[in-house]
């Protein structure tokens, strides 16, 4: 099956079961949980692993299926997959919990460890972010329907740097340990693969994520950040790896814009 009827599918598979949560959002009506790592779930996330699967499984049998909210199969299990969807039902749950309108849905494809399609869409916002290897990155909303591109730096030493960060974050916290002969601003946004969707349209330029984070957070976000013509990376900047660990999780990561910035020396002082 070629890429455009594979993004076909993920499309109406994430917007499908966006607006069900967004229904349930509205409602208020549903119930919280822990999981064993004390990381929050839902109702509305099993609703929106449901809707997926079942559509996956059917118009895509012959394609594997791998969702933070289903069972993980072992390493030697899956390590031959040639292709396989990779999903997060609810990117941002505790967003969706707080009622902050900032999680998204997102299925990406992952072909041979990369990723080579990516769906997010955000139900609050009724924006649908998508992309395929070598085809672009776009955005469709109810207003416009558009390609998107990471912001271009007309002096990339000196120009202002926006930094997404989490909208529990302290701003002056953040500014206060970068190099302080650059301009920054902050753009508080929900979950991760918000943040790297506003990147790849040009909303903010950098992003870095420290703490625990599953594949699943970020293989749609890197397709599409990729075709916008931005990066994800680890902070010790290695590509990230997709289905080649017995752990699921990711190293420590950051979402870049214009590849012209010396984006390392920023990581320096944010790390550090």
């Amino acid at each position: 099956m070629p890429y455009t009827d594979l993004l076909s599918i993920a499309k109406t598979a994430a917007m499908q079961a966006g607006k069900a949560v967004l229904t349930i959002y509205d409602s208020g009506d549903f119930v919280a949980y822990s999981k064993d790592d004390d990381s929050p779930v839902t109702s509305a996330d099993y609703t929106a692993n449901e809707i997926i699967m079942d559509m996956l499984h059917k118009l895509t049998p012959n394609i594997p299926i791998m969702s933070e909210e289903s069972e993980h199969l072992a390493l030697a299990e899956r390590i031959d997959w040639p292709r396989y969807w990779l999903i997060d039902p609810i990117d941002g749950t505790q967003e969706f919990i707080a009622r902050s309108g900032d999680f998204a849905v997102n299925i990406a494809l992952i072909e041979h460890n990369e990723p080579v399609i990516g769906v997010i869409y955000w139900p609050a916002g009724e924006s649908l972010y998508y992309a395929s290897k070598g085809q672009g990155a776009f955005k469709s909303c109810a207003i416009e329907n558009k390609q998107i591109h990471v912001k271009q730096f007309t002096d990339p030493d000196n120009d202002p740097v926006v930094i997404a960060i989490s909208r529990r974050q302290q701003r002056e916290n953040v500014l206060k340990r970068l190099d302080q002969d650059r301009s920054y601003q902050t753009l508080p946004a929900g979950s991760c693969s918000l943040k790297a969707c506003f990147i790849a349209e040009g909303k903010a330029d950098f992003f870095m994520r420290l703490g625990v984070t599953g594949e699943w957070d970020t293989g749609a976000s890197q397709c599409i950040i990729n075709e916008a013509g931005g990066l994800i990376r680890s902070v010790d900047f290695a590509p990230m790896s997709y289905n080649q660990r017995e752990s699921l999780e990711n190293p420590n990561f950051v979402v870049l814009g214009d590849q012209a910035v010396d984006w390392q020396k920023l990581v320096n002082y944010y790390v550090d």
